[in-house]
């Protein structure tokens, strides 16, 4: 991580300072930095809502887009998804210098105008947006292997309903003991994606407990090509045998990553 994004850690460590206000997540020379920063925004009533912001700073920021999360128990989920796009947006402008402060205080002061758009409303917390597959510009493939679920019915629930919050196609596959999730979809909710994998509490320990998911590995990513079949939907999906778990990444156009990364989970 260059030098100016090192300073920007310890600054922001010590301007959010307070009970929880600030927490790094995990540290990694290749996938770079996740941090939380608790604040709050004035929403449409002038009462505060507390806001949870994860930021992922990856090896080459700022001269890259951080990978932005927003969460609140106070907002749907279409409006924290409105909230990040635009937190995205901003960052495009303040792109190759440190920009989190800056993005904190923003969001700070235009969270209520965010709110105030027609389409957001406070209903359900349902996300109203649609996913198109006719214009692959944005569209990217991620295949992600797990060691293992121990809650499987509620993590399932869980990634089934991130993957429709987000707008991501494609499966949740169980072989044996082999769980991979392939996810087709806009780059920046891939991303968004992984940090909501990491951050929040989605599986139990070995005494039950609620913990984070720390034995996720990116497997491959890159670029949807023609070759590519579009998903359509987000599916979870059980195999029988190597075999059939072979024969739908053969449909779908990615025989080669089947041979390069599904082959040796199985030895």
């Amino acid at each position: 991580m260059a030098g100016p994004a090192r300073e920007e850690l310890v600054a922001l460590a010590a301007i959010f300072c307070g009970p929880d206000e600030w927490e790094v997540l995990s540290r990694s020379e290749t996938d770079g930095t996740i941090f939380k920063i608790l604040t709050k925004a004035e929403g449409l009533t002038d009462a505060d809502v507390p806001l949870e912001l994860v930021f992922h700073l990856p090896v080459n920021y700022p001269s890259c887009l951080p990978g932005i999360s927003v969460n609140s128990e106070h907002l749907t989920r279409a409006q924290c998804v409105a909230a990040k796009e635009k937190l995205l947006e901003q960052a495009g402008n303040l792109l190759s210098k440190p920009m989190v402060h800056e993005l904190v205080l923003w969001i700070q002061q235009n969270l209520r105008h965010i709110l105030n758009q027609p389409e957001m409303g406070s209903g359900s917390g349902k996300c109203t947006f649609t996913a198109s597959m006719t214009v692959d510009d944005g569209l990217w493939i991620t295949l992600l292997h797990l060691d293992h679920m121990r809650a499987k019915t509620k993590y399932v629930k869980t990634v089934e309903k991130w993957a429709s919050d987000l707008r991501l196609t494609g499966r949740l596959m169980f072989m044996g003991k082999i769980i991979l999730i392939l996810l087709q979809g806009d780059r920046n909710n891939i991303k968004e994606y992984l940090i909501l994998q990491k951050t929040f509490k989605v599986d139990v320990d070995s005494s039950g407990k609620k913990c984070k998911e720390k034995m996720i590995s990116v497997l491959f990513e890159t670029k949807v090509q023609t070759e590519h079949k579009r998903f359509l939907a987000f599916e979870v999906k059980e195999y029988s045998s190597l075999d059939e778990l072979q024969k739908e990444f053969e449909t779908a156009g990615l025989k080669k990553l089947f041979s390069e990364f599904v082959l040796g989970l199985v030895k």
